[in-house]
């Protein structure tokens, strides 16, 4: 299958590059820099220039493909705009899928996970029955995209856990160490109960890869290894890496504290992902988060 990778070169996306050459698919990345695009080369990918805000070029480079795994999203490290990233997202996902309508083609793209917060009640286990509505972060992309399986595309979303880890030290858990550096303690809100679910970014790979191939129509999927990891756990074990006291601090310093992290540091966000490995036969594979942590890569300089 011939496919078009959007966020091609990204943490999640190189793996999925990667996943999909070995299972013997045809690439094409987009690439918005000469970086990019000899990352690409490199990795035995074609290169398809182009940006997200070019919604000609995503179409161009969507009319040519057998099918879509759309990756990118707008955003720096510290998602100082992250409104105008999922306005950017919302019409990017609209322009490919209009090329897409009624070719019964693949269209995978990515949220997350923590949009799930805004509709249940708290602390309850996240499952891929729940729908989210277009007022909810991300949640009109999400619902364009099912909705596209009434118009003849093989639609699917992939819900990504808030942590996504592996040992190219990228996701929250990088920033959450940098943090505890910077502050010199690692901190958790309250009691540090809250969950985070967490998947290792290989075993990702390979679900995009599996939505990719055979995921249903109108599917929502979770890219879920850890079902839900406390955060006082993930204090814990940064604390001892670094050598730092571990410390709880209060609601109200959170911001301070943790940047724009603050927001998400004391949320509860139990997800599951039985339904997505009955589906598609997937099954995580690699390290869980502590056990990625503890093998000690994420603390080397």
């Amino acid at each position: 299958m011939r496919v078009f990778v959007t966020g091609a070169t990204g943490f999640i996306g190189s793996a999925v590059v990667r996943e999909l050459i070995e299972a013997g698919h045809q690439v094409v990345g987009l690439a918005r820099s000469d970086k990019s695009a000899n990352a690409l080369k490199v990795a035995g990918a074609e290169v398809h220039r182009g940006t997200l805000d070019d919604l000609d070029s995503l179409r161009s480079g969507v009319a040519a493909a057998d099918g879509v795994i759309h990756l990118a999203f707008k955003h720096d490290i510290m998602f100082t705009d992250y409104a105008g990233a999922v306005t950017a997202d919302l019409r990017a996902v609209e322009a490919m899928g209009t090329v897409l309508e009624g070719s019964g083609k693949p269209f995978v793209i990515t949220s997350g996970t923590m949009m799930l917060t805004f509709v249940l009640p708290l602390g309850q286990l996240g499952t891929e029955k729940n729908v989210v509505n277009a007022s909810v972060p991300r949640g009109a992309a999400e619902n364009v995209a099912i909705a596209l399986a009434e118009r003849g595309v093989r639609s699917s979303v992939v819900r990504l856990a808030p942590s996504v880890h592996g040992e190219t030290k990228a996701g929250f858990a990088s920033v959450l160490i940098n943090i505890a550096r910077d502050k010199g303690v690692s901190a958790y809100i309250g009691d540090g109960s809250n969950r985070w679910p967490a998947v290792h970014y290989l075993d990702a790979a390979r679900l995009f890869r599996l939505a990719l191939e055979a995921a249903p129509a109108g599917s929502l999927l979770h890219g879920v290894g850890d079902e839900g990891v406390t955060v006082r756990d993930i204090a814990h074990v940064i604390g001892r890496h670094l050598n730092l006291p571990v410390v709880s601090i209060s609601g109200e310093e959170a911001d301070t504290h943790f940047g724009f992290l603050g927001a998400f540091a004391s949320t509860d966000n139990p997800t599951s992902s039985a339904l997505t490995q009955e589906r598609l036969g997937w099954r995580p594979a690699h390290p869980s988060l502590i056990s990625d942590l503890e093998e000690g890569h994420y603390f080397n300089d």
